[in-house]
């Protein structure tokens, strides 16, 4: 048996003419409801949970156990009374004798009504009180023997039954008032009611109390201490309803919201499931789904389950939910241990770096090191490269090239302007709008844990109240370190030891020291005048012409325009601006062709000229050895190498040295060097040590508005001094770089390659250079050196021997010095 939700309400609302349904069924003549007389009885058990019945009250009771349901069936064919009695435990699906209370009510069977699951409910009517003496059988249903209790009401005075009544009917109204699941018609049955024994026995059966506080209840004889009990219990009622209501005024706001809030997101589920789209709970599942078949590290399953069971006790609605969400989709989305096989083929990755890139022989041959060690050994860190140099020179460019060469993703990260370090290390996911470091996030574009990473202009991070993101670089590009690099955002370590990084700078000087120190250095000097050239050829036309749309056939740049042009037009390291001018001569064509117009298809100096009008820059080129104190010299600047002249002038004075051609100090110092070589060798020259007392020495380096600086020039000056003190020739066609000492040594220079085919382009036949530049001279391919006869010297009188003839130019100079003492 179970009570049903509103049987409180039934039970008041079918009393309501209950006197009038006892007497009906009191007039029944039919002897199996007969009881006068009787005191004992053998009666089917009908064991209740959470249920008293008590005499005289009409219930309505749901049976749902099978032996139940053939007991009452039974009984309400043969007439028969039947006993109910409350069960100790309610859990208990066939009890025994010991499972029930012992006080129990006479019960008669009015109706039974079918319901359409297979169960049934009975009206039932309560008749005497009994007590339990024995069961006699438990099949097919359970019988006992019980025996009649009859109640005692008659000691109670008519004031006194007055006054009870009222009291009782004063507390189930305040009950009713306090419990809302008690329908308002129940005071109506209230009411209705009359005598005190029927109304204590109705309260009693429907009030909400504890079965055993009932049975009690139930057990007492006396009417007046029965009536007391109940009241107290009513009391204890009203109490408890008092203090939940009070509570519920508290919380009823919240509760309404939460309601409101539930009620709107099981629409929402609705809604989408009738749209076909997904709703919170499934898109979790989907993640789980996705984590099971996620190859990655324990730890970070671990750390990841926790971070999503988190997020399946979090409210949809909540601010929290779209962040963890966002949090494990991107924990799914890198590629943890996800690699991109890398490419062994040598030879082919050796025709790839060379077919993109005209030249930068010691970075291709040091990505095909890396390389042949990572076939050999299969198992190496990956090198943090910095390609140094200056713009325009392809450092970029060429990473793509590497990714390539070696079968990897490409992911290029510009660094220029950074200034915070949470762009490197992310920021904490508890921060509104957090967002992983640029490091992990282009782990995550690539989809794989070793690409090639491009960090472009690293010498331009800035520092801040923010951070200084170049050390936040230090750990990143450790390889003792980056294997368990810690992102914020991510919280836990990713490893970055397959990474290929390659930085690319244009100045070593802004780089923190540090940095700088764990990173490979490969200079890039820039692209000579033969390879751009080559690049303009090979890549800068053929692109131009496929942006603009013209084809081979259309336009060609012949040899001597593509040498006017690289000469008169760029002055660069890179080919930036050679690629810029090549565009705007096509676009000239392009526009020909599309007005129809007539041009020449061969486009040489002339078209050039006309195209882009008169020449930008004029490349020295070598004059004649005619006057005493013009040397040739070579310099280095960041267009690469040029030609200049040193001219040396005497005018009669007190031996002042002029320095003129905006000379830097170390410039300035190498001409006082030399100077000062030279008064102390003037007599292996033959020149009177009174010239430099009474002549004052003035050195001249064009272009004049063109900022110089450096040693290289030391040598060149020393020889157009001894040129002017001397008045001989200068040997024709020779040019020199060099660095001089007081004691006459020549040191070595650098930007040996850029100065050599800068002489070669001027037309020099001979060069003279330290001992100790052969090193970088065979690092240049011969077709750079035919032609040219190259002197490697240890000291100055070793360059005066071969830069000086005997000869003196024509008019040379008449010194008039004073007579000696």
């Amino acid at each position: 048996m179970r009570k049903t939700k509103d049987t409180l309400a039934q039970g008041l609302l079918s009393n309501i003419n209950n006197d009038a349904v006892i007497s009906v069924i009191a007039e029944d003549d039919s002897s199996e409801y007969q009881l006068d007389g009787i005191t004992e009885l053998e009666v089917p058990i009908l064991p209740l949970r959470n249920m008293v019945l008590f005499p005289n009250v009409i219930l309505p009771i749901t049976i749902g156990r099978e032996k139940s349901l053939k007991l009452v069936e039974e009984a309400y064919d043969k007439k028969q009374f039947i006993t109910a009695i409350a069960q100790k435990d309610a859990a208990v699906e066939d009890p025994s004798f010991d499972d029930m209370h012992k006080f129990g009510t006479l019960v008669q069977i009015v109706k039974i009504l079918q319901l359409p699951d297979g169960n049934c409910t009975i009206i039932a009517q309560a008749r005497s009180k009994v007590e339990l003496i024995d069961v006699t059988t438990q099949t097919p249903y359970l019988k006992g023997n019980v025996a009649i209790k009859e109640e005692n009401f008659e000691n109670i005075t008519p004031d006194q039954e007055k006054a009870l009544e009222s009291s009782l009917k004063d507390s189930a109204y305040h009950l009713l008032s306090l419990n809302r699941d008690i329908p308002q018609e129940a005071s109506l049955a209230l009411e209705n009611i009359k005598g005190l024994e029927f109304l204590a026995n109705f309260i009693a059966t429907n009030i909400t109390a504890d079965v055993k506080e009932k049975v009690k209840i139930l057990k007492i004889t006396d009417g007046k201490t029965k009536i007391e009990k109940l009241l107290k219990l009513m009391n204890k009622e009203v109490n408890v309803l008092e203090i939940k209501n009070e509570i519920a005024g508290k919380t009823n706001v919240d509760i309404d919201q939460q309601q409101r809030d539930y009620y709107l997101r099981q629409q929402m589920k609705v809604l989408q499931g009738e749209l076909g789209m997904e709703g919170p709970d499934q898109e979790i599942e989907e993640l789980k789904a996705r984590a099971v078949k996620k190859d990655w590290p324990d730890n970070v399953r671990e750390h990841f389950f926790k971070e999503l069971a988190k997020l399946q006790r979090s409210n949809p609605a909540a601010a929290d939910f779209a962040v963890s969400m966002n949090y494990c989709e991107f924990m799914l989305d890198l590629p943890w241990n996800k690699l991109t096989e890398d490419s062994f083929d040598l030879k082919n990755a050796q025709k790839i770096l060379d077919k993109d890139h005209q030249g930068l022989e010691k970075v291709k041959e040091r990505i095909l090191e890396y390389l042949a060690v990572l076939k050999l050994k299969n198992d190496i860190k990956g090198p943090i490269l910095c390609l140094y140099g200056p713009p325009g020179v392809g450092k970029t460019s060429l990473g793509r090239s590497i990714a390539k060469a070696l079968g990897r993703e490409y992911n290029r990260i510009s660094l220029g302007g950074l200034h915070d370090e949470t762009e490197i290390r992310g920021h904490r996911k508890t921060y509104v709008g957090a967002m992983p470091g640029k490091i992990i996030q282009s782990i995550k574009k690539s989809g794989v844990s070793n690409p090639v990473f491009i960090l472009d202009e690293i010498d331009k991070i800035g520092s801040d109240f923010k951070g200084d993101p170049s050390s936040a670089f230090l750990e990143v590009l450790d390889p003792e370190q980056n294997s368990s690099f810690v992102d914020n955002y991510l919280e836990v370590e990713y490893d970055l030891s397959k990474v290929l990084f390659i930085a690319t700078a244009n100045s070593l000087d802004t780089i923190q020291p540090a940095l700088r120190d764990r990173m490979e250095i490969i200079e890039i000097t820039g692209y000579t005048f033969e390879e751009k050239e080559e690049i303009a050829k090979k890549h800068l036309i053929p692109k131009q012409r496929k942006e603009h749309g013209l084809k081979a056939k259309d336009f060609t740049l012949s040899a001597k325009g593509l040498k006017f042009l690289i000469e008169n037009y760029t002055r660069e390291s890179g080919v930036r601006g050679l690629e810029r001018t090549v565009g705007s001569i096509v676009r000239k064509v392009a526009k020909s062709i599309a007005l129809e117009e007539e041009y020449k298809k061969t486009i040489g100096p002339d078209e050039i000229v006309k195209f882009l009008g008169a020449p930008i820059f004029e490349r020295e080129t070598y004059q004649d050895n005619e006057y005493a104190g013009v040397v040739t010299g070579l310099a280095w600047t960041s267009v690469g190498g040029e030609i200049l002249f040193i001219e040396s002038s005497l005018n009669r004075g007190k031996g002042r040295l002029t320095l003129s051609g905006q000379l830097g100090d170390v410039m300035k110092e190498s001409a006082t060097t030399a100077l000062s070589w030279l008064k102390a060798n003037a007599e292996v020259y033959d020149i009177d040590y009174r010239i430099f007392e009474n002549y004052d020495l003035h050195i001249h380096v064009p272009a004049g508005a063109v900022p110089k600086d450096g040693p290289s020039a030391g040598i060149t000056m020393l020889t157009s001094m001894v040129s002017i003190f001397t008045q001989r020739k200068v040997k024709a066609k020779l040019a020199m770089t060099g660095e001089i000492t007081l004691r006459g040594k020549v040191l070595p220079v650098g930007g040996i390659k850029e100065k050599l085919l800068a002489a070669k382009r001027a037309g020099i036949k001979e060069i003279i250079f330290s001992e100790r530049n052969q090193r970088d001279v065979k690092d240049i391919p011969e077709k750079y050196t035919d032609g040219l006869t190259l002197h490697f010297v240890k000291d100055a009188k070793e360059v005066l021997d071969i830069a000086l003839l005997k000869g003196k130019v024509g008019d040379p100079i008449q010194f008039h010095l004073p007579k000696e003492n």
